[in-house]
Formats: C-alpha cells, sequence, structure tokens
C-alpha cells in the first residue's frame, strides 16, 4: 500500500513539472488540430492528392495487359520505382505538404482565430509542435496509406500466388517498408519547411514555388548542389534504382546513415528557428490577404 501511495505522489509531482504539462498541452493541440485539419473543406485537394497514385494503379488493374508485361514483376518493380519518384514523391507528397502544413497557421490568420491560442496559458513554441505534430500524423496517414494501397496494386495483375511470393519470399516487402519510409521522411522534412513558411511569410505560396524550382532541377545540379535539397536524400533511399537520362548529372546517393540523420536533423533546426521566431510575432489581421 505504502508502495502504491509512494509510486502515486511521485507520478502526481512528475506531472507538475514544466515539461510535464508542455506534454499534456502537446496532445491537446494535436486533437484539436486533427479534428479540424481533417474534416475540413480545405482538406479536400489533399485527399485527392492522396488518391490519384492510388487511382493510377487502379486502372493499371483494370486494363488487360499482355502476360509478359504482368508476370515481369522486375520490370513493374522499376515501373513503380519511376512513379513514385517522378510522381509521388515531386509532385503528390510536395504539393500535400504545402496544403497541410502551411495553413496549419496561415489558415488560422485568414480565419482570424489564431489570437485565441495566443489568449491561452500556452508556450508558443508548444503550439509550434503541436501544430508540426498534427499535421505529420495528417500526412503520414494519408501519403503512407497511398504508398501501401498504390504498391500492391502494382502486382494485383500478376495473382495472389505471384504477388505473395514475391512479397514475402521476395524482396517486395523490402521495398515496400523503405518506399513507407521514405514517404514519412518526405512529409517530416517538407512538412517543417512549409511549416514555417505558413508561419513568417505574407505570401508563402512564392517560396514554395521556388524550393518546387529547386528540387525539380535537382538531377542538373553539380554533386555538391545536389545535397542542398531534401530530394536528394528522399531519392537516395528508395530501394529501386531508376535509369538516369542523358542529361543528368551523376552523384553518388547518400547512404542511409547520413540520408536519415539529416535529415532528421534539419527538421529539428527548422523547427527550433520556427519555434525562436514564433515568440516575437505579432498578429495584425488587417495585414492579411
Amino acid at each position: 500500500m505504502r508502495s502504491q501511495e509512494a509510486n502515486s505522489s511521485l507520478l502526481n509531482r512528475v506531472s507538475e513539472l514544466p515539461w510535464g504539462r508542455w506534454y499534456r498541452q502537446t496532445l491537446a493541440i494535436l486533437r484539436l488540430e486533427l479534428k479540424r485539419n481533417l474534416f475540413s473543406t480545405r482538406a479536400i485537394p489533399i485527399y485527392l492528392l492522396a488518391v490519384a497514385p492510388v487511382l493510377l494503379f487502379g486502372v493499371r488493374v483494370l486494363v488487360p495487359l499482355p502476360e509478359r508485361v504482368v508476370n515481369n514483376l522486375g520490370a513493374s518493380s522499376v515501373a513503380y520505382a519511376i512513379m513514385y519518384r517522378s510522381f509521388f514523391l515531386r509532385f503528390a507528397v510536395f504539393f500535400g505538404c504545402v496544403g497541410i502544413f502551411m495553413n496549419l497557421f496561415r489558415g488560422e490568420l485568414l480565419e482570424k482565430s489564431l489570437h485565441y491560442y495566443f489568449l491561452a496559458p500556452l508556450r508558443r513554441e508548444v503550439l509550434v509542435i503541436g501544430k508540426y505534430l498534427s499535421g505529420l500524423v495528417i500526412a503520414a496517414i494519408l501519403f503512407g496509406g497511398s504508398t501501401v494501397l498504390s504498391y500492391l496494386l502494382l502486382y494485383a495483375p500478376s495473382g495472389v500466388t505471384s504477388a505473395r511470393e514475391y512479397l514475402l519470399m521476395g524482396p517486395g516487402l523490402a521495398h515496400l517498408g523503405a518506399y513507407l519510409g521514405v514517404t514519412v521522411l518526405a512529409c517530416l522534412g517538407y512538412g517543417s519547411v512549409f511549416l514555417a513558411m505558413g508561419l513568417f511569410f505574407r505570401n508563402p505560396i512564392i517560396p514554395a514555388v521556388v524550393i518546387l524550382g529547386w528540387e525539380s532541377i535537382n538531377f542538373l545540379l553539380p554533386p555538391m548542389l545536389k545535397k542542398i535539397s531534401v530530394i536528394y536524400y528522399l531519392e537516395s533511399l528508395c530501394p529501386v534504382p531508376v535509369p538516369q537520362g542523358s542529361v543528368t548529372i551523376l552523384a553518388d546517393p547518400a547512404p542511409a546513415w547520413i540520408g536519415v540523420p539529416g535529415l532528421l536533423c534539419v527538421t529539428a533546426i527548422v523547427l527550433v528557428i520556427a519555434s525562436l521566431l514564433i515568440r516575437r510575432l505579432e498578429i495584425t489581421y488587417s495585414n492579411v490577404e
């Protein structure tokens, strides 16, 4: 009985510490933002972006294909790798993160509701982390689910037996895990950047277009400049290499032990900068257009 009382007293003291209070506030913001953003009309374009790859491979299942194409699982794997890099990462996930993370603060500025958070007894750094986590959860669920479904649909025309053998006894399941991990890392890295842009730029679309242009010409950049981009590390972590074009400037891919910690560090640095600068943010709704 005394040990239970001691443990209860210890838990109460821990919960009263500042970081314990910040943890509870972060969870409260996370729950509130998930309810607000998952079911808002602004989320409709995000859902469409997440569903687009699934629809593409769904059409592939419905269209009759030659037997030599259906049974060539290696060629199908390369086809998915090309689609994943060119469409999924560079378009669907990129613009999905723009729509999700830029609106976390920018949307409330337009709706003139951000001041309610600022009036609450809440550290602004906690607000940044809570909102970022809500966006990350939404993006990871939508685009992670899209990654899994589109990958499974890729092998559906081959039949249940062939698909099962490739996934369970071949490299298929490991490749799926790698693609899913890259998708989550993409949401994590792009999300932090676009959250900061939505917070500190009056018109965040312009810097987003600049980043899109930089990421799009990554294959033309010299090796040193390639490393100053998110897409370079994401593509380095993809499990299946793709044929390079004749105008592509080749560079050695970043190993996983550099790519993963590098993206995590960039995300942490951007969030720290956003948390420090938000302390001086003053809301002036008259300047919001």
